[in-house]
């Protein structure tokens, strides 16, 4: 089964307007939360995604930090990105 993230809710967690750097908490289809850290400088560009703990792994069902995400964040981009257009 390919994993395809859908994205339901999306928050402003931390805007560096200096550095153009911003975090996002986001909750998938499947209620996992992750904190995607971006740049925008002058286009939006997903630099890391780190899970947060409320459930374990959709992936790996590990109850832990895995690196899971790190194979996945093109397609959590593309999620992104169209969320973020969609709102604007």
């Amino acid at each position: 089964m390919a994993f395809n993230p859908k994205i339901t809710d999306m928050q402003v967690s931390d805007i560096n307007d200096k550095t153009q750097l911003y975090q996002y908490v986001v909750t998938l289809q499947d209620k996992s939360k992750y904190r995607l850290f971006l740049s925008k400088n002058p286009e939006w560009n997903l630099q890391a995604a780190n899970r947060l703990l409320n459930i374990p792994c959709p992936m790996c069902r590990k109850d832990y930090y895995c690196k899971c995400m790190d194979k996945h964040l093109d397609k959590l981009e593309a999620e992104f990105l169209s969320k973020i257009e969609a709102q604007a």
